[in-house]
Formats: structure tokens, sequence, C-alpha cells
């Protein structure tokens, strides 16, 4: 997962392949509540990892339910209904998939067994209204009080054991506002109808109904059958019970394939996008994006637990779509708009006005931002693509969905960026390395950083420093050569032999993991360090024929997102058109005290004035070299870090960056 401040998209041009979706969210954590709520062990196949389970699994944990990891598998061991801890304070991060449904379960249990709770979220979720919620359980004789603003989480909920409840009459709750308040009473009811069926009616026109199928369908999973009259009336049975079905398997998430069948309808032109996990038998609503996809020019075949997806009509085609049965996908679609001719129209979507973010708001100003002609109202939104887009930074709102489906803009040409790539956490932990793997672009759009220098120059530290900030791949160039003179000398080649190193460099089983160099199997990190693999490394990378052969190595690195790399000719000779060139210097005095003091913070015992000789012989042969001598190229940044920390020295690289890239 990508933890950086920003990551930088270059201009995108197809894509192909086969990507694994996780589990749905939404089926995630109404599992896990039922689970948690039923009597016995249910077996949890496939559970997405992400924020939103995090959360509802921290909290079945306070409240006592039993998690035990198997692999894959999840076994809860659930609380048959009864309380196992009456007093609990729940942090529910930004999940109203947690927050709703535990507020209502919670609420009728402390009412009828006692207890006290409190449940509180991030700032955003004391933003999402859940008045309509309490009010729905204040009919019923909660007790429930708002710690925050009135209508808004944090709430407390209290009640005394052998307290009772009325049912009698029909529970009401407003339905055009978010479907989570219905769904979380017919998830929490079934707690409380044990003698009598409790009926729940629906004020206004009920929104994002697939939702509540989703509900209604694990509902009858753990044996609560509800019946229900049109959109406007749903009844709890009498003598309703949670029976869990012992295995439960979570399908992928129906709206992070969205992202995928976009990229499928915009850039899938030789080979298709197979989407894995979710198909046309999916039980969730999105899964009816594909029509829209469709109606826009896509080719979407499929079938049990899978799709797959290419380029049809092109440009696609301009919509008008009611978007009711499609909320959370419905904002891919107003990107695919970016590469429509006309414009897509997306009505009766009120309810991205109360998500993560107000996404009416988001998704107008960020469109905007890449120079669409945008028009929004209080339940719909309009985008007229530009001519040519703008490159722009994406500000993502902490919103999942707004990060994954801007990623698609890099598609038209331009470069994007994408700030705090880390919320998509939420549901997609893994969403932009799943999208890279799919991915082509022309290796020249993918961009360079380059870090030169002599040798203990601290280029090395500084280029993975920058990597890890950029959230670029990173090359160790030095690694490259001394993997080479390390296996030169574990089978006696002499430094001497040019035609024997050749051979060893053009089949180095090299590879890095975690940031470790590996020769095939074995760990070589702490050996690539020695003091006479780097003399060995400095007189064979003098040769032309190693040079050549592990040139393609060195280049296999270029991959999206971006590549920093560090050595002595990365930005003369391997990559001479890199965006950014940095020659790192400091004093021999300096680096030889460097180099010392590593040695000794290693038990190594060393002498700086030989150190110091080493590495000016090691300058020399360098610089004089016949092949690729070490110089700075002729468009590099100079830095001298005699005198700079590591993060001051990175400050400065990072600050030349910004400054070549095209976002305002």
């Amino acid at each position: 997962m990508y933890t950086t401040r920003f990551l930088d998209l270059p201009p995108l041009a197809a894509a192909a392949g086969t990507v694994r979706l996780p589990g749905s969210k939404s089926i995630s954590n109404r599992v896990l509540l039922l689970a948690g709520l039923s009597e016995g062990i249910t077996e949890v196949h496939a559970l997405l990892d992400s924020d939103d389970t995090q959360v509802m699994l921290a909290a079945l944990q306070q409240l006592g339910c039993v998690l035990e990891r198997d692999g894959g598998v999840l076994r809860v061991t659930g609380l048959g209904g009864r309380l196992g801890v009456h007093d609990a304070q729940l942090f529910l991060g930004n999940a109203g998939t947690a927050m709703r449904p535990l507020a209502a379960a919670l609420a009728l249990l402390a009412a009828t067994q006692g207890g006290d709770f409190r449940l509180s979220g991030v700032p955003r979720m004391h933003e999402r209204p859940i008045g309509d919620l309490v009010d729905a359980l204040r009919q019923l004789g909660c007790t429930i009080d708002y710690t925050g603003n009135d209508g808004y989480p944090p709430l407390r909920l209290r009640g005394t054991a052998g307290g009772r409840l009325s049912t009698a009459k029909a529970i009401r709750v407003r339905g055009d506002v978010s479907s989570q308040f219905l769904t979380a009473l017919l998830l929490a009811l079934p707690l409380v109808a044990k003698d009598s069926h409790i009926a729940i009616e629906v004020d206004g026109e009920l929104i994002s109904k697939p939702y509540v199928e989703i509900t209604l369908n694990l509902l009858a999973r753990f044996g609560i059958v509800v019946q229900r009259e049109g959109w406007q009336r749903f009844t709890i049975p009498a003598g309703s019970t949670y029976r869990s079905p012992g295995r439960v398997h979570v399908e992928g998430d129906a709206s992070s394939a969205s992202y995928f069948v976009a990229l499928g309808a915009i850039a899938a032109v030789d080979a298709p996008v197979r989407i894995e996990g979710v198909g046309t038998d999916s039980i969730q609503g999105d899964i009816r994006f594909i029509e829209a996809a469709r109606a826009m020019g896509a080719e979407v075949s499929g079938g049990p637990g899978c799709l797959e997806v290419r380029r049809g009509t092109w440009p696609l085609r301009a919509i008008t779509l009611d978007c009711n049965h499609i909320p959370d996908a419905a904002m891919t679609l107003a990107v695919m708009a970016l590469f429509v001719q006309g414009t897509t129209r997306l009505t009766n979507i009120a309810s991205w006005r109360v998500k993560e973010t107000d996404r009416i708001a988001a998704m107008a100003a960020e469109l905007r931002k890449l120079g669409a002609t945008v028009d929004e109202g209080a339940d719909f939104i309009a985008v007229t693509p530009p001519a040519q887009l703008t490159p722009a930074a994406i500000h993502t709102y902490d919103d999942h969905r707004v990060a994954m489906c801007f990623s698609l803009a890099a598609f038209a040409g331009v470069p994007v960026r994408i700030l705090d790539p880390k919320c998509v956490a939420k549901t997609f932990p893994d969403y932009f390395e799943a999208l890279f793997d799919l991915v082509r672009t022309p290796v020249e759009a993918i961009p360079v950083i380059t870090v030169d220098g002599p040798t203990a120059s601290g280029k090395g530290t500084l280029a993975s420093a920058v990597a890890k900030a950029l959230g670029y791949h990173f090359l160790d160039s030095g690694a490259v050569y001394r993997a080479t003179a390390l296996s030169a000398m574990r089978i006696g080649v002499a430094a001497g032999d040019e035609a024997a190193l050749a051979r060893i460099a053009a089949t180095l089983p090299l590879h890095f993991v975690g940031g470790d160099a590996h020769l095939g199997d074995q760990n070589v990190a702490d050996a690539l360090r020695a003091e006479d693999v780097g003399a060995m490394a400095s007189k064979v990378s003098a040769w032309p024929a190693v040079r050549e052969a592990l040139r393609q190595l060195q280049l296999s690195f270029r991959r999206l997102p971006g590549l920093v790399a560090d050595g002595r000719d990365m930005g003369t000779v391997i990559f001479p058109g890199a965006d950014l060139k940095v020659f790192l210097t400091a004093s021999a005095a300096t680096r030889a005290e460097r180099r010392h003091k590593q040695l000794i913070s290693k038990g190594i015992s060393s002498n700086i004035a030989t150190l110091r000789a080493d590495l000016e012989a090691r300058d020399e042969r360098d610089r004089n070299r016949s092949v690729a001598p070490l110089k700075p190229a002729e468009d590099a940044l100079l830095l001298d870090n005699s005198e700079l920390t590591v993060e001051a020295s990175m400050a400065q690289v990072l600050q030349a960056w910004e400054q070549r890239r095209p976002f305002a």
C-alpha cells in the first residue's frame, strides 16, 4: 500500500491482464456483525482486509466476540444475542457500515439487557447524519444521547437490564437520506423480535435499494426471513433468532470492480481486462454498473465470479442516467465522462452528499481542475470534457473512491497527482499496485530521478529516501556491480578477466526483496557491504563488457509509477533522459569519516586515513576509466552534502522535483 503524501501517475496508455478483487465492504461488515450476533461459530472466507473491517473487528472483540484466524479464514464465535460486555467505548473511524448498525444493535441490547456504550469516529464521521436512525430507535424506547452535535455522532447508548421496548406500532424511518438507516434496523431488530413481529415503515422514497437487497439476502442466510411489501414496509417475524450458516464466502467488491470495468472500457484495446471475484451472479447492486459501462460503449462479458471488459465504442458515448441503483459505482461514471463527446448527466445521487465527503462537491471541484465543465445540483452532476485535459493534483478528501476513480484520468494523456493515496485502505489497500499490474505505458513516459556521485557520498541513502517519499521503485546500481563482484570472488574469477566477468553479469540472478539484495534465494545485503567486495566492484565496473551486460538489468527497474536510481553513471549513460539528475558530492575527508563510523557501528575495526586513501584511489580510478567515467551530467543538480543531513538533502531534491512537475 502506498503511504506517501502523494502519488504521481504519468500518462497511461493501455491495459490488459487479470485483477483479483478484495472482498466487498458492504458484505464483509454485514457478515461480521451478523456472525457476532449469532450463536455458534461462523467461518468467514475472503473477508475484506481494510480500515472499515478493522474497526468492526476491533468493536466485536471489545464486545466479547472471539475472533480466530486460520490462513484466509476468520472464525467468529458469536454472542448469541447476549451482551458479554455492558460498558464500552468504541471508535469506528469513518465506517458508516460499522457506526449505523452497531448503534442500532447496541441501543436495543442496552435497553433490554443493560449497558452503557459510547460510539465515536473520525471528525468526518461526526459530520455524517445519524439523526433519522436515532429517531427511529427512540420510538422503541431506546435511550440515546448526542454527545456532540444533535443529529450526528458521537453517541451514548444507555439502558437497564429488564427494560421493555415498544414494538406494537410500526417503526418509521426516513429512506431518502441513506439506506444504511433502514439496514441498521433490519440487522438489529431480530435481537428483540422474540415474542412478536416488528414492522418498519419507510418515509419517502428509499434510495440505494440494492444495498438493502444485500442486507435482506444476508439476513436470510443467518435465519431471518424478512417479509417485504414493496420498498415501504418490512416485517421482522416473531421468534426471530440468528442462526450461523456455518460458513460464508464474501464476494469481491462490485463497487471496486467499477474502476476496472472503466479501465477496460477506456484502455483494453488489444486484450481484455479480466476481473475475478465478482460476476454477473453477484448479490451486490453495483454489479449493474456494467449496464452503464455498456451504454457508454464498453464490451463486457462475464459469468459467475468473473467479468471481462474491452474497449468498444471510442470515444465513449455520453449518457444520462438515474444512478439510484449504483450510488457508489456511479462516481466512476463521472470520470469516464472525461472520455466522451458531449455531456454525461448523473441524477438521483443525493446520497453522495452524506458519504465519506460531500461527493458531488468533491467530484465537481476535481473534475474542474482537469478542465472539465461541470454543472452540479442537490442530486445531480453533469460533466462535459475539455478538448485537452490539464494536469492536476487531485485532492481526495480522505475518500477512497475519489482517489480510485480519478486515477483513470491519467489515461487522457496527462499526468495526474493523487494526494493522500493511502485513503484507499478503507476498502482496497492494494488498489494502486493492482492498477500498475494491468497498465501499459511507453517506458519513456515513466519518470526517472538519478542520483550519481562518488563512493561513500551517501547517494544510496539519499536515493532510497527520495524513492520512499515518492512511492517510486529504487535501483541501487552499486549493488548490481557489487553482486557481480561477489559472485566472481566466490568462484575465483579475477578482476582482470573481462570475458568471465561479463558472463557472470549476463546471468546474474539478482533481485530485491524488501530493499535487500538477493542472489537467487540468498540474502546478500550484508555481504555486498564488505570493503573487499566494494573494492572489487570498482575494478569490475571499469570493463565495457560488464557494463553492457548489466545495462538491460538496470533498465528493467524503470517501472510504474517511477524510478529513483543511484550510481556513478545513472544520469550520463543508463538514463540520460532522466527527468531530474542529481550529482551528490562530499569531501574525501567527510566520506572517510562517515564510512569509519558505519564500520565501527558494526564492530568492524577501521582506520580513517586508510579509508580516505582508498576512497581517493577509487575516485581517481572512476574518473579516469575509459567507459562511463564518473562525472556529473551537464544538466545535473550539483549537491554538496558535506554539511547536510539526509533529510536536508532530500528536501532539496524534492523541491527541485516539484519545480519540474506540471501540477499547479
